[in-house]
């Protein structure tokens, strides 16, 4: 499975707008859609507010006559919704298969315990992004599982983090943070794994348990950390 870079690639937007009509934050992401479609290919993001931007936006392309006739005034070509949305959790799971990665493991992570942090923006709105069970998610847990470590499986997984409040009341967002890693830590968790740099961040400000993105967790189980660190 090869990843290929879109050409002159932009930010996918940073947060995906509560107002319908707002448009400017959305072109760059229906840009990047089309990209893709022009290609005909899939659209693969590993950030997971990347992730949920791109399928929100898709899905009003694809199901909102307004937001599409609006947006498609700023396009060379019309887009409607025709690029699939996929994230990178999920090509390892649905395109090569757990099971498949776990044969390519020569570093297996036995004897860990990790626990999965999800937040917020992979799962909701469920109706929408259809990554998996908003309630009870299974997919990092999976991919902890193949890569030969112990999940950990506690409460506060799927609660937020705090996100962009961070900025201006870190105070709070810190306060989230610490409940989180408090409960992975109760569950003896000895890191968190998570799909997103800005959770990354936040949680890594508690300077509680060590926050790993998920890509690091993978280049050490399949041998090529110390590569991706030189590079």
């Amino acid at each position: 499975f090869t990843l290929e870079e879109i050409p002159d690639w932009q930010c996918c937007g940073g947060v995906y707008p509560l107002g319908s009509d707002e448009l400017a934050t959305k072109l760059s992401s229906v840009r990047a859609l089309n990209d893709a479609k022009e290609k005909g290919q899939d659209l693969v993001a590993v950030c997971s507010a990347c992730y949920h931007v791109l399928k929100r936006v898709n899905d009003d392309m694809a199901n909102y006559a307004d937001i599409r006739t609006r947006a498609n005034n700023y396009m060379e070509n019309e887009y409607a919704g025709e690029t699939k949305v996929l994230h990178y959790l999920e090509v390892l799971r649905d395109r090569v298969g757990f099971d498949e990665l776990k044969k390519k493991v020569v570093n297996p992570l036995k004897g860990r315990k990790i626990g999965a942090y999800y937040g917020c923006l992979l799962l909701r709105p469920s109706s929408i992004l259809a990554f998996d069970d908003p309630e009870n998610p299974k997919i990092l847990e999976d991919f902890i599982r193949a890569l030969g470590a112990e999940p950990v499986v506690y409460a506060m997984r799927n609660e937020c983090c705090g996100g962009y409040i961070s900025l201006k009341e870190k105070e709070m967002s810190e306060n989230m943070c610490q409940r989180i890693c408090q409960s992975a830590d109760g569950f003896e968790a000895e890191c968190l794994v998570t799909a997103c740099p800005l959770c990354k961040y936040n949680l890594n400000q508690t300077k509680s348990l060590p926050v790993v993105y998920f890509t690091e967790l993978l280049a050490e189980a399949l041998g090529v950390k110390k590569e991706v660190d030189e590079a």
